[in-house]
């Protein structure tokens, strides 16, 4: 499995965000020179974290964007599953192996749920307060 570079971006944005912990709206701007984006590409990905509520904007003048809860809220997983979808490693895992002709017999099939469960559980159990706090042992 490999997070792509949206999914990295978003968590970025969502950090920085949380970095600031700000009361007041950042503009997008400062979000693109601090984290080194381009600021066409975070143009095109910010609407995704408005529009499932993570974040809200405002335009104009004193406009940007600001966290709508507070970092111990959000997951790493809530916020990689809005740009990867699922984080399964294979389709299997995605729907339970439910429209597999071969689940009723496949072997591996049990290996891949547990697996899929496995990556879902450890980025749910993270948050941007974990990361922010460097909880995270190497």
């Amino acid at each position: 499995m490999m997070i792509s570079t949206k999914g990295r971006y978003l968590l970025r944005v969502m950090l920085d965000l949380a970095e600031r912990n700000a009361d007041h709206y950042v503009p997008m701007k400062e979000i693109a020179e601090h984290q080194g984006l381009s600021l066409k590409y975070l143009e095109r990905i910010m609407p995704v974290l408005t529009k499932h509520g993570l974040v809200e904007g405002i335009h104009g003048k004193g406009g940007g964007y600001r966290l709508t809860r507070p970092t111990n809220q959000y997951s790493v997983g809530e916020i990689l599953r809005l740009a990867e979808g699922e984080l399964a490693p294979i389709a299997c895992p995605e729907c339970g192996g439910e429209h597999c002709k071969r689940a009723k017999e496949c072997l591996t099939l049990p290996m891949w749920l547990q697996f899929n469960q496995l990556v879902n559980d450890y980025f749910d159990g993270i948050t941007l307060a974990d990361l922010l706090a460097g909880t995270l042992s190497d």
